[in-house]
């Protein structure tokens, strides 16, 4: 029975992030546009599906990675999402640099690149934060408070910008992505609240022993 739930969680998932890959890959609007811009946008592609499996590594709903396990796969895909953000925009200003100028700049006419300009900081702060915490003293608290606003400001802005274009990708698998990675940080949060109350319940009880 546990083997089968496990199978079954991987299953969807991967037909989660695969879905809307295989639908992009097939849509007709790449034969109008170069090599580097199809690049980009599928960089852009992965990291929202990576951007879903990170509240589910923390949050250890993965079978076969709990705990550490799932906090080192956290991390580490963490810095892959950095990395494909970089490609995304860096293939975008290939491609535009007008365009990308006005999307840094906040004056783009197309509110998708506000969104997807505002959750692309917020990957590079927690990267860079997650890197230096120790180096800077960051103590344990602040850098959960940090990770949670920025995680917060990731899903949302990366959502929002996807849903909001009309692009390559197919509408109903990428709103089933977007719902499951919002529902995903919903959940981590949500759950992760409880487990601080439980040790403070536990702690409490404790004391008056």
């Amino acid at each position: 029975m546990r083997v089968a739930r496990a199978t079954l969680i991987w299953a969807a998932l991967v037909a989660a992030i695969c879905a809307p890959i295989a639908f992009a890959a097939a849509s007709p609007l790449h034969a109008w546009r170069g090599s580097v811009y199809i690049i980009a946008g599928f960089a852009g592609i992965f990291a929202l599906a990576l951007v879903l499996l990170q509240p589910l590594l923390i949050g250890g709903y993965l079978p076969g990675l709990p705990g550490y396990r799932g906090r080192r796969a956290h991390h580490w895909i963490g810095v892959v999402l950095a990395v494909a953000v970089a490609i995304h925009v860096g293939g975008l200003w290939i491609s535009s640099p007008p365009d990308m100028i006005d999307a840094l700049l906040f004056s783009s006419p197309t509110p998708f690149s506000t969104w997807g300009v505002i959750a692309m900081w917020a990957i590079f702060a927690v990267t860079i934060l997650a890197a230096l915490r120790r180096k800077v003293g960051l103590s344990p608290s602040t850098w959960r408070l940090a990770h949670m606003v920025l995680a917060v400001i990731i899903v949302v802005g990366g959502v929002v910008h996807s849903l909001l274009i009309e692009g390559t990708m197919e509408t109903m698998s990428k709103a089933a992505l977007c719902a499951l990675t919002l529902a995903a940080a919903i959940k981590v949060m949500i759950d992760r609240r409880v487990w601080r109350r439980r040790a403070t319940s536990r702690g409490g009880n404790l004391s008056k022993g």
